[in-house]
């Protein structure tokens, strides 16, 4: 087995879709996968173009966003390393609904749609791994929805920068992609967004220089939002 196909292996079997999975069935997966180098600004696909299998991240990050008739774009999820898209469509056997962009410059790895059926079809478990993960990025876009619907934009932009961050007093973080991005990954304009983040900076809950975001107090941010 060549050394490419090794570390295809070891990168499958740290994807929590996978992570489960024996040596012979990651072995099984990889033969069905391919490396797609995409540059920054690149697209990975289009809507409206089929669907033939799922792509996860190495490295880089892809955007997934809409496209108005007027040009306005929405975007609906930003993707980063160790994390898939696609695999919804690739079981209706419907086109992408969604156009994926390369934010920087991105690997993919590809996986095929034969090689997951087949897995499928010969491990009920594998089935069930499949099921919980398309299960958990159904609960997580309705919990957008509810930020959508429900909360402030500050309570949105608050909820963003603290949602990975530690219980601890103190936390740095860098923004995964331009302001203009993220507001419309949070359902804001980008003039709303600066304004919250003027705001939380003058409120001394927030320091930023760029994408370098400081926050030293966690607690304090969070309770701003309620």
């Amino acid at each position: 087995m060549d050394k490419t196909r090794i570390k295809v292996q070891a990168f499958l079997s740290k994807v929590p879709l996978f992570a489960n999975l024996r040596p012979d069935e990651l072995d099984r997966i990889a033969l069905g996968t391919s490396k797609v180098k995409v540059e920054r600004g690149e697209l990975v696909f289009q809507r409206g173009e089929p669907c033939v299998g799922f792509h996860i991240v190495l490295y880089g990050q892809v955007k997934l966003s809409f496209t108005s008739a007027a040009g306005a774009e929405k975007v609906i999820e930003l993707i980063g390393p160790g994390h898939s898209f696609g695999e919804a469509l690739m079981f209706m056997n419907k086109p992408y609904i969604v156009t994926a962009q390369a934010m920087e410059d991105t690997m993919l790895l590809h996986v095929s749609k034969p090689v997951i059926y087949r897995e499928i079809h010969g491990d009920p478990d594998f089935a069930c791994a499949m099921l919980a993960g398309l299960s958990q990025r159904m609960h997580s876009l309705m919990s957008d929805m509810e930020s959508y619907s429900l909360r402030s934009g500050t309570q949105r932009v608050v909820g963003y920068l603290v949602k990975d961050c530690e219980e601890d007093a103190s936390s740095e973080l860098t923004l995964p992609a331009a302001k203009a991005v993220l507001a419309s990954r949070l359902n804001l304009t980008p003039e709303h967004f600066s304004r919250i983040m003027a705001d939380l900076s003058a409120r001394q809950l927030i320091a930023f220089k760029g994408r370098h975001i400081v926050i030293p107090d966690v607690q304090k941010l969070k309770s701003c939002a309620g």
